[in-house]
């Protein structure tokens, strides 16, 4: 199988920013990640990006905002195989994620910002059809230089934070590391089933946990996450076992019994139920 790549940019301290155009006839760079937040601006083309535990179809002028160590590959869709008058083209910008860290996290005019370099670690897709000012910004960066770049790109940070064309690339579960709840006790339960989802967790055991009763805890639970226990844990299991299928060489039975499904047969209905394919397509798919 396949090695997750790790891509090395050439960004240094000294320069944070990397921005170029791209015109090819399909995409080809294998799955990947790299330390670097990334912005992928599809001006002409269709397909669709892998990213961590799930994907996000693309098309004529959107953009994609991939946060740091996030795996993911762009794949142009199956036309580009057979029509060589296809082509994909637009920006791809990189910079580093100490770039004006200390302003984003400390100054209240880049919390919108901070928010949105946050919601990466998911990966987003913007529609920016409706946000002509947004792609002309992305065009400009390019051939902007110094201090004209930066403060174009964070023109551009600001407006897409505004932006609420938006589509989340994976599951809430896959980087539990960048999940915040508005209460300690909710962070607890969380952390506990970060800790023990691929075993059985009972709900008397978690509201145990919790020294709620089980109905109470099943209407806290709902309200704190917007899902059901099993929901939650399924959703983990899911993530865990993308994450195993993508960077091991392992089978569909150990990715089955390493997340806690009880069968293959149920690992694989969850899996095709919750991502549209089986755990074989989805490898497969990632490795093209």
């Amino acid at each position: 199988m396949k090695k997750l790549l790790n891509e090395q940019l050439p960004i240094t301290n000294t320069n944070p920013i990397k921005a170029r155009f791209f015109d090819y006839h399909t995409f080809t760079y294998p799955w990947h990640f790299h330390s670097q937040y990334e912005l992928i601006y599809i001006e002409k083309g269709y397909g669709q990006c892998i990213i961590g535990d799930g994907i996000l179809p693309y098309t004529d002028e959107e953009l994609i905002l991939i946060g740091p160590n996030l795996p993911h590959v762009m794949q142009s869709a199956a036309d580009y195989e057979t029509d060589e008058s296809l082509r994909v083209n637009g920006v791809i910008i990189q910079f580093e994620t100490d770039f004006m860290q200390y302003s984003f996290s400390h100054y209240i005019q880049f919390i919108p910002v901070q928010h949105l370099l946050e919601d990466s670690q998911r990966g987003i897709c913007f529609s920016l059809k409706k946000h002509p000012h947004i792609q002309e910004m992305l065009k400009q960066m390019p051939v902007s230089k110094g201090v004209s770049q930066i403060i174009l790109i964070l023109s551009l940070l600001d407006a897409l934070a505004e932006c609420k064309q938006r589509r989340f690339g994976t599951s809430p579960n896959y980087a539990p590391t960048s999940e915040t709840f508005k209460d300690k006790k909710t962070e607890k339960i969380i952390a506990y089933l970060h800790k023990n989802y691929t075993r059985t967790v009972t709900l008397e055991e978690i509201a145990s946990f919790a020294a709620m009763n089980p109905a109470a805890f099943c209407r806290y639970f709902k309200s704190a996450t917007g899902k059901t226990l099993k929901g939650y844990i399924l959703d983990m299991r899911i993530g865990y076992a993308c994450k195993l299928l993508a960077a091991e060489e392992i089978n569909i039975a150990q990715v089955s019994l390493e997340c806690g499904f009880e069968s293959v047969s149920h690992f694989n209905r969850s899996f095709k139920k919750l991502l549209g394919m089986s755990p074989t397509e989805y490898k497969e798919t990632i490795l093209k």
